[in-house]
């Protein structure tokens, strides 16, 4: 005996099915992956630095390739003095108490008038920087690098550091907390939808039996 279903219970073939769900999965995967990657920024760029009282800055030259081409976020560390050693990467100011800085290579320390005095090098550059890096000048030595970040750092600097990242983080947690929300009311929709047509084919089933009975009376 067959039973027709109305059109609105025929059930999706199964490469739909199988496709809408694939689809699901890989908005969901998406959407976290992205969420992540926001979460991940917000710590190099804001969190880790705030909280270390390091500095966030942008290679803009090919100074210090390959290790740190154009793009490379570094993050530079108050050091003491002292500390600096051969071979340590520093940021300094090009003039002492104007705001451009550098960041190169120490390739040897001297000591001239009783101060120490740096010689620095790019990495990439031929020769040594013609002036020698006086203490006071010294900013930091690196911490670590993040390749090509530095152009988000670039974008999110200034005024818009404060609210850019948290409004994005906070847009896609909405979203993720959307996707999830969907993706358990599509489930629960597809158990009611099944209950409903699993108890429509029993009921007529039911009446059509009943029919052939009263029929073979």
């Amino acid at each position: 005996m067959s039973v027709n279903l109305p059109a609105d219970l025929h059930p999706l073939p199964k490469q739909v099915k199988r496709a809408a769900g694939l689809w699901r999965q890989i908005s969901f995967a998406l959407s976290l992956a992205v969420l992540l990657l926001v979460i991940g920024l917000a710590a190099v760029l804001i969190v880790v630095p705030k909280v270390t009282g390091s500095i966030p800055l942008t290679v803009l030259t090919s100074s210090m390739e390959p290790g740190f081409p154009p793009g490379t976020l570094v993050i530079v560390r108050p050091v003491a003095v002292e500390d600096v050693a051969l071979g340590d990467v520093i940021t300094y100011q090009m003039e002492t108490g104007k705001p451009g800085v550098v960041t190169h290579r120490v390739i040897a320390i001297n000591m001239t008038a009783g101060e120490r005095t740096f010689v620095t090098k790019g990495d990439n550059n031929g020769a040594a920087d013609a002036s020698a890096v006086l203490e006071g000048q010294i900013q930091g030595r690196l911490w670590y690098s993040v390749p090509l970040i530095g152009y988000v750092n670039n974008a999110v600097n200034g005024a818009n550091r404060a609210w850019l990242i948290p409004v994005a983080a906070s847009l896609l947690f909405a979203y993720a907390g959307y996707m999830i929300l969907a993706g358990v009311m599509g489930s629960v929709r597809k158990r009611h939808g099944a209950g409903q047509s699993g108890g429509t084919m029993r009921d007529s089933a039911a009446a059509d039996s009943g029919l052939d009975a009263d029929e073979r009376s």
